[in-house]
């Protein structure tokens, strides 16, 4: 097998690495080392260029006691951080490091532990009242029918919420383990959303609109999964309901196939359209976010889990389509959807073995 210089070696890695001589001075150092330390400390001392304190303990013991270490340090980019975990191999009289940067999976694992968070403080607040009225019922209202009949209302209030958020937790991680596979059944968008307005049709008399479907005289039709296509309509006109109403009424409405330059290819457009009070702009980019409310204490009095458009965005994934807002204060609300229309060659190529 032919043999390549070391030097060689290491310009073709891409993490960086730093190779350090007996006289303490680096050796060699590969360009995304240079990058990453803005210059090349070629022929300087390693505490010059290495002046992490883990970094540099590191080092010290690999080198007295000839035995591989590990450090984990932050290097400061701009206004952001990055996280780099070093490994530090002592070989006879010189000493290799090679640094990985670790970034990825410990955002990864914030956002992992922000969902935990959310998810216990989500969980913790109708329990807490739970146990609060049944402690109630057994002490100072347990010969009280009007405060049982009362409390007994406010914890099926509480318990029903414990059931919509561990439901949207279900079928956010149901989403997420499908999302890689895309649907390719034929799917009427217009029986989808005759089925969606039909059974919201209640809730928007309750709340004083109406509802409204537009749509072409010819069948609309993308390939897709009809039950989470519905979910997704279920979870928008229902939106508009709570926090759109107004008796100008709610307009669900079916474009005709067109060219999208976001998508670049032909869509069929779908939008929910409300007169109601509008989304301050900055709030339109988090929508989608994981328990990300506009008004929390009015969501949680409306119901809302914050998880129904975190489920929306990921089920518009799976069918690699787009959610689009647009929402202007004391206007009104207009969400997109974007649908490919592509059947055919979607259906021929999930035949292929």
């Amino acid at each position: 097998m032919p043999k390549f210089p070391l030097d060689v070696l290491l310009k073709s890695v891409k993490s960086p690495i730093l190779l350090i001589g007996e006289d303490q001075r680096i050796s060699l150092q590969n360009p995304a080392a240079t990058a990453l330390l803005k210059m090349d400390f070629t022929g300087r001392n390693y505490i010059n260029a290495l002046r992490q304190p883990a970094l540099l303990d590191a080092v010290d013991q690999a080198q007295l006691d000839g035995t591989q270490k590990t450090a984990r340090f932050l290097v400061q980019t701009g206004n952001t951080d990055q996280t780099f975990e070093a490994l530090v191999v002592p070989d006879n009289k010189q000493t290799l490091v090679i640094l990985e940067d670790q970034s990825a999976e410990h955002d990864i694992n914030s956002v992992r532990r922000d969902f935990v968070a959310n998810v216990s403080h989500e969980l913790r607040t109708p329990l807490t009242a739970l146990l609060g009225f049944i402690e109630t019922l057994q002490g100072p209202a347990r010969n009280d029918p009007k405060a049982q009949e009362r409390f007994l209302g406010i914890m099926a209030v509480e318990a029903d919420r414990l059931r919509r958020l561990v439901d949207d937790l279900l079928s956010l991680s149901r989403v997420e383990e499908t999302e890689r596979s895309r649907p390719t059944n034929p799917v009427d968008l217009e029986e989808v959303i005759r089925q969606s307005t039909e059974l919201l049709e209640p809730l928007a008399k309750t709340a004083k609109t109406h509802l409204q479907v537009v749509a072409p005289e010819q069948p609309m039709v993308v390939p897709g999964d009809a039950a989470q296509l519905q979910q997704v309509l279920h979870n928008l006109i229902e939106n508009a309901i709570k926090y759109g109403a107004t008796e100008a009424g709610i307009t669900v409405a079916i474009h005709p196939p067109a060219y999208e330059r976001s998508l670049q290819q032909e869509c069929i457009r779908l939008t929910v359209e409300d007169q109601g009070s509008g989304i301050p702009e900055r709030h339109l980019v988090r929508l989608t976010e994981r328990f990300y409310r506009v008004d929390d204490h009015r969501d949680r009095e409306m119901g809302g889990t914050g998880l129904g458009l975190a489920i929306v965005k990921h089920i518009m994934n799976r069918h690699r389509g787009r959610l689009l807002f647009d929402s202007t204060e004391g206007q009104g609300t207009t969400v997109s959807i974007l649908l490919p229309t592509v059947i055919e060659n979607l259906i021929r190529q999930s035949s292929i073995p």
